[in-house]
């Protein structure tokens, strides 16, 4: 049985029934439904938070796995800046000077350049590891420009040093006769010339020696002519080595090369002889750079020693050494 209740009325100085309306009864019920939502959604919140669904723990330990991941991989980009930084010191301060390459200019260097900024959108500013991640892009974008522009200028060096070892083997470097097989007759200036006796421009160094004495090529080099001559410079043969290089070879016995031949450096190109306006057995041999013929006895330091350079300059600078033609 249902419990009436009453209160007192003020007015008419009685106890009166409390009449419950419908609006009271659904009030009842709705507060006491929005209470229990409270409570139930506070137990749910309880329980999540103490004993968290498995989805959710393994979320949040691969959410920390990824973080540690992450961290591990800025400070291995930090090492690779710091391994390319010294990769680029030792690029300016060595390789370069080494190969005679010009440094890069710092504008070459510096572009791409563009910090954080450019990679600010790439999560939202609210997240928890925006600064990470954004800087993280940030280093590896830093590191990719790097390499592209190490990995060019690289390239450049190797094809200077390939250029330079290329002209270094193109420079007449050697005597065209083995040391022993010759010996250094008359050098470069001005001579008394043994056939029309005045003097006259000498422009090349003569080494006599047997007629069949070996002559070999002073540098790298394209067979530019051979010719074959009563007169003159008689049997005689010219290389072309580029770098505005030129040797001549004359008064030969024999040549056993033809235009357009290429040789190396030490190459058998003939045989010493007495052809042409010669008055002994002997090598005629000058070296020509840039069209003007220059002292081929400053080319002959790869098989001299110091004093023995030394010797051969005194005996160019002898005039009374007159040459055999």
């Amino acid at each position: 049985m249902a419990r009436i209740k009453y209160y007192y009325n003020t007015e008419s100085c009685k106890y009166e029934k409390v009449r419950v309306t419908a609006n009271d009864v659904l009030l009842n019920i709705l507060g006491f439904l929005l209470i229990s939502m409270v409570l139930a959604a506070g137990l749910v919140f309880l329980y999540y938070k103490f004993f968290p669904a498995p989805e959710v723990v393994l979320l949040k330990n691969e959410n920390s796995e990824l973080l540690a991941r992450y961290e591990n991989l800025n400070n291995r980009m930090e090492k690779i800046n710091s391994a390319l930084a010294i990769l680029q010191e030792r690029d300016i301060d060595t390789y370069r000077p080494i190969t005679g390459s010009p440094v890069l200019p710092e504008a070459i260097r510096k572009q791409g350049v563009g910090g954080h900024k450019k990679f600010q959108n790439l999560v939202m500013s609210s997240s928890k590891n925006h600064d990470l991640i954004v800087g993280s892009a940030s280093q590896l974008d830093e590191i990719r420009r790097k390499l592209v522009l190490q990995s060019l200028s690289y390239d450049e060096i190797i094809s200077v040093a390939k250029k330079k070892e290329k002209m270094l083997a193109s420079m007449p470097a050697i005597q065209p006769t083995k040391k022993g097989t010759t010996r250094f007759v008359s050098g470069f200036g001005y001579r008394l010339h043994p056939i029309i006796g005045r003097r006259k421009m000498h422009a090349g160094v003569d080494f006599a020696g047997p007629k069949g004495t070996p002559i070999y090529a002073t540098a790298d080099g394209v067979i530019k002519f051979t010719k074959n001559r009563w007169t003159g410079y008689g049997k005689q043969v010219e290389i072309n080595h580029g770098f505005g290089y030129v040797t001549k070879y004359a008064h030969m016995q024999k040549y056993i090369v033809k235009k357009g031949q290429k040789v190396k450096r030490g190459e058998l190109i003939g045989y010493l002889g007495n052809s042409g306006s010669s008055t002994g057995p002997h090598l005629h041999y000058e070296v020509i750079y840039n069209g003007k013929k220059v002292n081929p006895v400053h080319y002959f330091y790869h098989d001299v020693t110091e004093d023995e350079y030394e010797k051969l300059l005194e005996l160019a600078e002898d005039e009374s050494h007159q040459p055999l033609s």
